[in-house]
């Protein structure tokens, strides 16, 4: 099954997705005058500065929040690691790349779900890709927004949502906590330890309980883990980096020769050491920070604001923060402590060996300060993307009540069930489910460009004075 999984993510993440989604980030950066540079400042001024007033279920703050803590998770710990094991420190210079070009493609979510929102009978906040692409491309197209909530309620289910997640925080823990004498049961035929099994039914609980609370209850957790464990994760990982500026430079060296096949993996040709390089790089990045993916305007819909064009980029701003900011120290860290290259290593642990070579502490501080950072991560994005898929479920089946019901129970289940998969499979499916996500949402981002770029230049780029013609 593992293998039947390589390959599908093999042929799935090959050269046109890739160019499918960059070439969409290029699109819109150029078409929106290079907004994701021009306005980054005013963006993350916005970030910060709720409107007084404004349409919507949560803040803006708060929906940010929320798209944060589906983006920020494991992507951010594992997804690096993983990426940078399978192709190299280059994985980490196209993930960038995709970054930045995705930023542009990020803004056009947010502003597009404010621009096409819509309400249901009880005046709660509808939007995202289904209703941009539905509203905005017209009816003959609601069969591409229905093919976009069918994917998103998988991704949601079996993809970035449940078993990455719980997968990341019982395989930390795991680490951490257990020894050869600790207590191993045998379940689905291997074996686990007692760790894995208390640890996965806590979380399951726990996430139980804020799931059924809803986006209100989801929100204002977020609002008060996000910003914390961003800020404690990215300070020991500065650490790590201020500790070790000797290093830099030949990291650095790595990742841009890794990039473009003057450092190859062992065992790839120059051509394919630079396609493994960006495919794992792209995909991991777009799995952290979800641009293109079409999740975030799902939270962005609901923020309570009156401009399209600023809640584009506050959204935006997910990405720089997610990828920018946290993906980059994390690549840094491993690069530094070659780990990336033991073969023994995998996931977390590769992260959790880089964090051991480079904090100044004692390693069974560092293992349990990692440890910390990946559960808060990986459990609020348990939590965003159960809003999301549901979400994504209520627009294929009118906000039934008893379906609502029975996909909280099945992916409360998918939760569950998570820490007894593989590694492999685990992300396997998810980059697969990633991908077919991805399609209909970046095809609808294309067509509806016009709008987006109309809308940038009335409310961003507008002349603050009239050109003055013949003297007049």
């Amino acid at each position: 099954m593992s293998e039947i999984i390589a390959k599908i993510d093999e042929w799935l993440w090959g050269l046109p997705l890739i160019c499918l989604i960059l070439g969409c980030g290029v699109f819109l950066t150029v078409r929106l005058r290079g907004v994701q540079f021009r306005k980054l400042g005013l963006a993350l001024k916005y970030m910060v500065r709720n409107e007084e007033s404004g349409d919507g279920d949560v803040t803006s703050f708060g929906a940010l929040c929320t798209a944060l803590s589906a983006t920020i998770g494991t992507g951010n710990i594992v997804g690096v690691a993983t990426a940078i094991a399978a192709g190299g420190p280059g994985a980490l210079f196209w993930m960038e790349a995709a970054a930045l070009l995705g930023m542009a493609t990020k803004y056009s979510e947010g502003l597009l779900a404010i621009k096409f929102r819509t309400r249901d009978s009880g005046g709660g906040v509808l939007g995202g890709p289904f209703y941009y692409i539905e509203n905005g491309m017209g009816p003959r197209w609601k069969w591409l927004a229905k093919m976009f909530a069918f994917f998103g309620t998988l991704v949601g289910l079996f993809g970035i949502g449940t078993f990455t997640q719980i997968n990341g925080i019982t395989s930390a823990a795991n680490s951490f906590f257990s020894n050869e004498n600790t207590l191993r049961l045998n379940l689905f035929g291997h074996e686990y330890t007692i760790v894995t099994v208390i640890v996965g039914l806590i979380v399951t609980v726990c996430a139980a309980l804020v799931i059924i609370g809803g986006i209100k209850s989801i929100s204002k957790v977020s609002e008060l883990v996000v910003p914390f464990m961003a800020a404690a994760y990215v300070l020991c990982v500065l650490v790590i980096v201020v500790t070790h500026l000797s290093e830099i430079p030949a990291a650095l060296g790595a990742i841009i020769g890794g990039a473009f096949g003057l450092r190859p993996v062992a065992g790839a040709s120059l051509g394919g050491t630079i396609m493994l390089a960006a495919q794992k790089g792209i995909a991991r990045g777009i799995f952290s920070n979800e641009a293109g993916l079409g999740s975030a305007p799902i939270a962005a819909a609901a923020a309570k604001t009156k401009s399209a064009a600023r809640q584009g980029l506050v959204t935006m701003t997910g990405t720089f923060i997610d990828t920018i900011c946290i993906c980059t120290m994390t690549g840094l860290a491993i690069v530094i402590s070659g780990r990336w290259a033991d073969p023994e290593l995998e996931g977390v642990n590769i992260t959790m060996a880089a964090f051991e070579y480079g904090l100044p502490l004692p390693e069974k501080a560092c293992a349990f300060i990692l440890m910390v950072c990946l559960v808060f991560f990986a459990f609020t994005t348990i939590l965003g993307w159960s809003y999301y898929s549901e979400r994504c479920l209520a627009y294929l089946f009118g906000g039934s009540t008893a379906v609502t019901r029975i996909f909280h129970a099945v992916y409360i289940l998918a939760i569950f069930i998570g820490p007894y998969l593989t590694v492999e499979a685990v992300w396997g499916i998810a980059d697969i489910f990633n991908g077919l996500m991805a399609i209909p949402n970046v095809a609808a981002l294309i067509a509806l460009s016009g709008i987006t770029a109309s809308e940038t230049e009335k409310h961003l780029f507008k002349r603050k004075k009239p050109i003055i013609i013949g003297g007049k």
